[in-house]
């Protein structure tokens, strides 16, 4: 018998859920948080550093497979002397790029990464407004071993365009944000197994795009000692690419937190008048500041801003140099380190592949996604934490209730959010989930709630189509609405620590089957899955959350809920 309430009906427009009005994109203006302690900074870092990693695809690494380097075509120049590079960043795929390293200073030297942005010549662009090369030889002759590699899909990184990744490699957290940041801990592997390399003298820096991907990196690879990322920390733009914007990346999050990461490890923030990075001086450098002060370690924190647009150039790069040479090089005559003059290659001198086939065994852009796949599927474990970092998931606010006529409205605090239901009978032990709303589900003999979910059946709403990267941002719809179920759980749990029991149909019972499994609070599940076998078909027809099979998947589901 299904449950009809006529007052159900008459009820007015309900409050709106925050989740279709407050909707984050890659151009909100966000305003930095506030942390009271270093105590609680730490378990925020510790928690972002799982969520880039889950955004990536990366959690856990991938093997760290033999680099198997190819370093070749020596040009040796005045101070400095220039090769050509491949390694092997996973079996099959190749980085390219180039090693710049000083002559005629012998014994061990600080080694810098040096991602490059979107520039149209990628890690050789050499242009007024932004110079690879450049920085790359001066750095070199002022006594580093400088290693500028190419982003994927740039000069003779070509396996893959740098565009790439629909629905089904979502599932499985492959796109170029997660090979971008895979490369870059690679990088630092080769860069530290150079003879004439200290291990524990490694810097990075790289201007828009490239400093996304510095920062990324420093976020989860502590051996980078000093970053000068250049152009990007910014509270009013997110970056423009998907290799800045994989699904999940920015939950409740965005870049500042991502920059202050180092923290302690010394940071150069350098920003420009002319582009996002225009209010760094008034604002997110203060942000970043705070995070300094919890360890007491401002000193280690410069800033510079440059009158120009967009850029990384010449005046942005003589704010670098001195900043390394303190840092890294432990100068003491800062003034000196400016950046001078050098003949410019040209560019078939310098590509990895010029009159060069790609090495033998050369995965396709179908092999590779292939191989990730099958690797991913091999470090299956069954993880709650995993699972939870997909869907975002927040099992720690409290769930406050309040009602509106014959409904029972729930909301975590500070969330926003509302998750309404139908009571029936007091002091209910049992959830039932309808996949259209709890005016379709049919009430048991017990007290119950009856949940409407997240833009199901009366809760449905209108909202801005999504922008861009909208799931960068924002849970999809499915991720939501197995929050709802977990609201609901635990709002039951903190009534009465007797049993709960989860009872529901059709695609429902995907939602719960996941709410369960991911559920701090043991519950008695009934939901029986019909045809859901767990593929990726089934996941994008049926119940899509991007990561899902990279974190296990219905396996890891299902093992989590055996007793």
């Amino acid at each position: 018998m299904r449950l009809l309430l006529a007052a159900f009906f008459l009820l007015p427009l309900l409050a709106q859920d925050s989740r279709n009005t407050v909707i984050p994109h890659t151009d909100t203006h966000f305003t930095p948080s506030t942390y009271r302690s270093l105590d609680e900074w730490k378990a925020r870092r510790a928690l972002l550093q799982k969520q880039v990693l889950s955004a990536a695809g990366l959690l856990p690494y991938p093997d760290r497979s033999p680099l198997k380097p190819e370093i070749f075509g020596r040009l040796e120049r005045n101070g400095y002397s220039i090769e050509k590079v491949l390694i092997q960043t996973l079996p099959g795929y190749y980085l390219a790029g180039n090693l710049y390293r000083p002559l005629g200073k012998p014994g061990k030297h600080p080694g810098i990464v040096s991602p490059h942005g979107h520039w149209s010549y990628g890690r050789l662009e050499h242009t007024p407004s932004g110079s690879i090369p450049a920085r790359a030889v001066n750095l070199a002759r002022q006594g580093y071993v400088v290693f500028a590699y190419d982003m994927v899909g740039y000069n003779d990184t070509l396996q893959t365009p740098h565009v790439f990744g629909g629905p089904r490699e979502q599932l499985w957290s492959f796109g170029p944000l997660g090979l971008q940041l895979w490369n870059s801990i690679r990088a630092v592997d080769f860069l530290e197994s150079l003879p004439d390399v200290d291990p524990a003298r490694l810097g990075a820096t790289g201007a828009s795009g490239g400093a996304t991907q510095l920062f990324l990196l420093t976020a989860v690879d502590d051996r980078i000692k000093a970053a000068v990322p250049v152009n990007m920390i910014s509270a009013i733009m997110q970056g423009g690419s998907p290799c800045e914007n994989a699904p999940g990346l920015r939950f409740d999050t965005f870049n500042v937190d991502f920059g202050a990461m180092i923290a302690p490890r010394p940071l150069l923030m350098v920003s420009a008048t002319g582009d996002w990075t225009r209010n760094n001086l008034t604002e997110e450098v203060p942000a970043v500041r705070k995070v300094y002060e919890l360890y007491d370690a401002v000193a280690q924190l410069e800033a510079v801003q440059i009158d120009a647009p967009h850029n990384y150039n010449q005046a942005s790069r003589d704010a670098m140099y001195p900043f390394f040479a303190k840092h890294l090089l432990h100068a003491s005559n800062l003034a000196e380190f400016k950046e001078k003059s050098f003949p410019v290659e040209g560019l078939a001198d310098m590509l990895a592949l010029h009159r060069r086939n790609m090495p033998d065994g050369a995965l396709t852009y179908n092999q590779l996604f292939e191989q990730w796949i099958r690797a991913a599927k091999l470090q299956i474990q069954p993880s709650r934490e995993r699972l939870s970092l997909v869907f975002g998931l927040d099992t720690s606010s409290k769930v406050n209730r309040t009602t509106e006529g014959d409904l029972t409205v729930l909301s975590r605090e500070g969330r926003g959010d509302r998750v309404t239901a139908i009571q029936t009978g007091s002091n209910p032990r049992t959830i039932v989930v309808h996949p259209t709303g709890a005016t379709e589900a049919t009430a048991p003999k017990e007290a119950a709630l009856l949940l409407t979910t997240f833009q199901t059946g009366r809760s449905k709403a209108r909202r801005e189509s999504p922008k861009k990267y909208h799931l960068t941002f924002n849970r999809s719809d499915d991720a939501n609405r197995v929050q709802d179920i977990v609201t609901a759980i635990n709002y039951l749990h903190a009534q009465s620590p007797t049993p709960i029991e989860l009872r529901c149909t059709e695609v429902a019972a995907v939602w719960c089957t996941f709410a369960a499994a991911m559920s701090p609070v043991k519950v008695k599940l009934d939901a029986p899955l019909g045809n859901f076998k767990g593929t990726d078909q089934d996941f994008l027809d049926d119940f899509f959350v991007p990561g899902i099979q990279r974190a296990g998947g219905l396996t890891a589901a299902l093992a989590l809920l055996k007793p």
